[in-house]
């Protein structure tokens, strides 16, 4: 018998305890694992293009939200700038297809590497502004981003750029279907999920939290608070590039409106907001209300539609910022809390 059982056996209290340890880790990762097959299986029991089409778009908000909450979430910095980086991941799939004739996959390590240059150029400087000076200077970078891109015949001005016209080998993910692009997004989303769940449990996501409560606190306990906001900086924008990409290889078009413009920023906030700002979930369970929404109203009003999208995202920031600014995710876990503050406990030695 090994040290660990006798162990246990001499004292069944430690035993009670690392078996209810074990219990509620599998409880942690049964929800998601349930989540995970309902949304595995979706495109296969909702099959009508426009379901489809609709699934592919959430997961794709999904990845975008996910890379702006490890700047935004975990480290409390709101850029209203990460467009940048969602248009970097566009373009650069596209301009290698345009400039090169290459499959636009071959364009999405440039755009993640020009992301990154960009983030590591931008943070240094931005990074040392706080709160919505923060906001407003990459609100300005992007701006300034848009302006050149328009001026820029190189990356097609503003009129844009274009993919592949007909599909010419497998590699250029040219599909008449919204189906391959879901699956292709739910792996690249799982990926995403996965390195953002190992940096939340490292050194790195240890330090950004303690940054995000109180940036003076965690430097006076010699945490290098400057070189950590920009290693997740770099990150973020990593991540967000690539979902600028998966977005021109989906519909194989990129202008700046289209890849530059600074709602899909807002976008990327409010999702994150919605679902919990710092929840590993909170990008996805935000991507899944708002994107529906959008695309339903859009499909309804046609052009109208936009304008109440506007709306939409004004009534939820306002919302948000009144009731609930930790999000939904936030509310399901202080739920339980307040049920049991409400309900009179039973003292063991009554």
């Amino acid at each position: 018998m090994s040290q660990v059982s006798r162990g246990l056996e001499r004292s069944p209290v430690l035993g009670k305890k690392l078996a209810g340890q074990s219990s509620v880790s599998l409880k942690r990762l049964l929800w998601p694992a349930i989540w995970f097959g309902i949304i595995a299986v979706y495109p296969l029991v909702w099959q009508t293009p426009f379901q489809q089409r609709v699934g592919a778009l959430v997961l794709l908000y999904a990845i975008a939200a996910s890379g702006w909450n490890i700047l935004g979430g975990y480290a409390g910095q709101m850029s209203i700038g990460h467009v940048v980086f969602f248009g970097c991941g566009a373009y650069g799939a596209l301009a290698v297809y345009h400039h090169l004739g290459l499959p636009p996959i071959a364009g999405l390590p440039l755009g993640v590497l020009a992301s990154i240059l960009i983030a590591a150029l931008i943070g240094v400087p931005t990074l040392r502004l706080s709160g919505h000076y923060f906001s407003m200077a990459t609100i300005g970078v992007a701006e300034l981003v848009r302006l050149i891109v328009i001026n820029s015949e190189f990356l097609g001005a503003a009129v844009g750029l274009s993919g592949p016209a007909v599909p010419r080998t497998i590699m250029d993910l040219s599909f008449i279907s919204a189906l391959p692009y879901y699956y292709l997004f739910l792996a690249v989303l799982i990926c995403t999920l996965a390195l953002t769940w190992r940096m939340e449990n490292s050194r790195m996501g240890y330090y950004l939290r303690a940054i995000k409560d109180s940036e003076r606190a965690a430097r006076a306990l010699g945490v290098a608070a400057g070189r950590y906001k920009l290693w997740a900086f770099m990150f973020s924008a990593a991540v967000t590039a690539v979902a600028g990409s998966l977005y021109a290889i989906m519909f194989g078009f990129v202008d700046p409106d289209s890849g530059l413009g600074i709602l899909i920023s807002v976008k990327m906030l409010i999702m994150a907001a919605l679902g919990g700002a710092g929840y590993l979930f909170g990008p996805l369970v935000g991507a899944v209300i708002l994107v529906p929404l959008e695309e339903i109203s859009n499909s309804m009003f046609g052009g109208a539609g936009r304008g109440l999208t506007f709306v939409v995202y004004g009534t939820i920031i306002m919302l948000l910022a009144r009731f609930q600014p930790g999000g939904l995710l936030d509310l399901l876990q202080r739920l339980p809390r307040r049920s049991r503050k409400a309900t009179p406990g039973v003292r063991g030695d009554a």
